[in-house]
């Protein structure tokens, strides 16, 4: 086998194993081949980084990602309906702090916020900048749902 086949299955061995910690450290499972999808938290989770958001997403069917500044009023005015969005909903709720993760926001495309982008099936779909209400967010959720 050669060196690249090598270093490529060692790269998924480390990135599966990252998994599962993140997993673990929020209160999963280690699950067989056979099991569910990850439950979906009833709160949003705090993004830590690159590798964490690629992993919820790949975790979760739909997740909305929320790109915010605490400095930011548009921001503080979304937070309820995020938060509400995370309960009611079979969405993943993420929540990507801008200041904490400049890079991670500059590839997200998060020139303003709040920025929201809803992925389905690890892919995005849509993409919301300024506050949006809750219906209008849930009807988005219900349509890639």
């Amino acid at each position: 086998m050669s060196d690249s086949a090598d270093d490529e299955r060692q790269r998924i061995r480390e990135q599966k194993k990252q998994e599962l910690r993140e997993r673990l450290e929020n209160g999963g499972s280690v699950g067989g081949p056979d099991a569910q999808q990850a439950a979906t938290p009833s709160d949003p989770i705090s993004i830590r980084g690159a590798d964490h958001l690629e992993s919820v997403v790949s975790d979760h069917d739909v997740v909305l990602v929320d790109c915010y500044a605490d400095w930011c009023g548009p921001c503080q005015m979304l937070e309820p309906t995020v938060k509400a969005l995370a309960a009611e909903t079979d969405a993943a709720v993420a929540k990507v702090d801008i200041d904490a993760n400049q890079r991670l926001a500059q590839q997200l495309g998060a020139r303003s916020v709040p920025t929201l982008l809803l992925y389905a099936n690890g892919q995005p779909v849509e993409r919301m900048v300024g506050v949006q209400d809750k219906a209008t967010l849930k009807g988005l959720i219900d349509q890639h749902s």
